[in-house]
């Protein structure tokens, strides 16, 4: 869960509570997961080594991400590990993600991704800890696929239509991130100058929690460079490298 949905994702989570007491709101007990059919053969020996040219991780790499947000200035570090965790019988790389909100860290994350013999990549779980002064107050949004009827979804797929929509997760009611391809030639100009072309924009959004919704940025080669608002406003952008 990114840190600048937090408060949101509170006041609606307390609507979706008042709903349910009510008999209303969420889906009803869905079985079919509305995301991609997975299957374990699928992918090959190096699943968890993750190629895709707008996804790639590099381990022992670290990005830096940086912007001012409404919550303030927001600081996040993206760790490739040398580590592996398998997930339905496929390994999956880990990444360890540390968002710091004023110097303070708010948010600690794992996740588990995987890539399968097409190019796909799979977001396979996280491990998510917000956080406050120091100590732990919520799991909230943490999630398997395999287990509790969780289930994977694209992080990035191989073939990029404009206009496909994806579901990147599904965990009924806590994890149900949705993307949808807007642009595979978009050019991005950070705030440094760097410039990069033959970006995808995708607009990304948690339908739990309303007004989510944002743009982000993936170049080639690269892996994502920026992330906006859908007017524009409050940009986190790479740093590092």
């Amino acid at each position: 869960m990114h840190a600048r949905t937090m408060a949101t994702a509170i006041v609606v989570a307390t609507l979706l509570s008042c709903l349910a007491a009510c008999g209303g709101g969420g889906s009803g007990g869905t079985s079919v997961p509305p995301t991609p059919e997975f299957d374990a053969a699928d992918f090959g020996a190096g699943s968890a080594d993750i190629t895709n040219p707008y996804f790639p991780l590099i381990v022992g790499s670290t990005s830096v991400f940086e912007g001012t947000t409404d919550e303030g200035f927001e600081h996040i570090e993206v760790m490739v590990l040398n580590q592996t965790k398998t997930i339905l019988g496929v390994s999956c790389r880990v990444v360890h993600d540390v968002v710091q909100i004023d110097g303070e860290v708010v948010e600690d994350t794992y996740d588990w991704y995987a890539q399968d013999l097409d190019g796909n990549v799979w977001y396979m779980g996280e491990d998510s800890s917000e956080i406050e002064n120091g100590v732990v107050v919520s799991k909230d949004g943490s999630w398997e696929a395999g287990v509790d009827d969780a289930s994977p979804g694209y992080q990035m797929p191989a073939a990029l239509v404009i206009g496909d929509e994806y579901y990147q997760e599904w965990y009924e009611d806590e994890a149900e991130d949705k993307a949808k391809v807007i642009s595979t030639s978009a050019t991005v100009m950070l705030v440094g100058g760097t410039t990069y072309t033959s970006c995808l924009q995708s607009q990304e959004w948690n339908p739990l929690e309303p007004g989510s919704d944002e743009y982000k940025y993936y170049a080639p080669g690269v892996g994502l460079v920026k992330e906006t608002q859908l007017d524009g406003t409050q940009p986190i952008e790479r740093v590092v490298p």
